[in-house]
């Protein structure tokens, strides 16, 4: 099975290896049809400490690396 790859935005790097990662999908409502916009926040594996809060960056699955991070930060 292929490996999922998102892309979303940085909002903290304040722990060693690891960022938070918003990722914004958008759809329409099933009955209103109304755009609607929801966030999820993921945590990923970014072993440089390369990136910044603001950056946009893609993530990736991976093997669980900790209690909480499942995703790797992919680099472009």
């Amino acid at each position: 099975m292929p490996k999922r790859i998102l892309t979303g935005t940085v909002t903290s790097d304040a722990n060693e290896q690891t960022v938070t990662v918003s990722v914004e999908r958008r759809f329409k409502h099933p009955v209103m049809q109304k755009t609607i916009r929801k966030s999820k926040k993921y945590r990923a594996h970014d072993p440089e400490n390369t990136f910044k809060v603001g950056d946009t960056v893609r993530i990736q699955e991976c093997a669980p690396v900790s209690k909480t991070k499942r995703w790797e930060v992919i680099v472009a």
